[in-house]
């Protein structure tokens, strides 16, 4: 009796001292023949197809990470052409939060948006009708990712309080969460200048106040770039014309310290 309660007593230590096993629930990024997918769904509006190549959807959703199952938000959404990408990638287990402050709304967007919405593809994309500088109910918590995809300088003509809007994107994320970043170039020294003319910031001025609000750099791509690009001509979609979608553009993905 006494070897055998030996023997358990062993058993069980060892046990108890078993490393316990790391959990596999965790979302995970798409494969690329996954993102493939999701950008050839036939089921993609024939308004959206034609943005794609200037927009290079497949490289955003690989540059984000986005995957099944994750929590992402979109800042300034417009008509939802980048939300619906997002709703696409995470999949019904997945949410996504699309925000509009209320004048973009009420000028370019509400009839789009509200098609967008009643498209059962974006069944799972929340609503967010909120100011840039608080862009997120506070009960949004623990997100994956948070994506601006061109709309940065947005917020200079919005007349946002940009560290404010950086800083509630800090908060909404979880710990290793992703803030990501694409804007139209505008050149070196210029600041936030040529925001309201011509559609563009200064990459060096995005990296300084998303850098400032706790976020650490972890990683750029070159796709959107394109050194031909005079940076002396607006990327508005309604001035650019036949140079639509040719701007050149920086991308940044940023990280909340773990």
């Amino acid at each position: 009796m006494r070897a055998l309660l030996l023997v358990a007593c062993f058993f069980l230590a060892g046990c108890a001292h078993r490393p316990a096993p790391e959990s596999s629930s965790a979302p995970a990024a798409l494969s690329p023949a996954a993102v493939r997918a999701i950008v050839n769904a036939p089921d993609r509006t024939e308004a959206d197809r034609a943005l794609d190549a200037g927009r290079h959807p497949a490289a955003l959703l690989e540059f984000v990470g986005v995957g099944p199952g994750m929590k992402v938000a979109e800042l300034m959404a417009g008509g939802g052409y980048t939300t619906e990408l997002l709703a696409r990638a995470v999949g019904p287990t997945g949410v996504v939060y699309g925000e509009n402050p209320k004048f973009v709304l009420a000028r370019f967007y509400e009839k789009p948006w509200s098609e967008r919405l009643s498209r059962p593809v974006n069944a799972k994309v929340v609503r967010v009708d909120r100011e840039l500088d608080d862009p997120l109910p506070p009960e949004v918590t623990d997100l994956d990712a948070v994506v601006s995809n061109i709309i940065y300088h947005d917020s200079v003509l919005l007349k946002a309080d940009r560290a404010k809007m950086n800083a509630a994107v800090f908060r909404a994320l979880k710990p290793g969460g992703v803030y990501v970043v694409l804007d139209s170039s505008a050149k070196p020294g210029t600041g936030v200048s040529d925001a309201p003319t011509l559609h563009r910031i200064e990459e060096q001025v995005v990296r300084d106040e998303v850098l400032a609000a706790g976020f650490q750099l972890a990683a750029e791509s070159d796709v959107w770039r394109n050194p031909q690009d005079t940076r002396d001509w607006s990327s508005s979609p309604s001035a650019a014309g036949e140079r639509r979608g040719t701007s050149d553009r920086f991308a940044l993905k940023f990280v909340k310290p773990r």
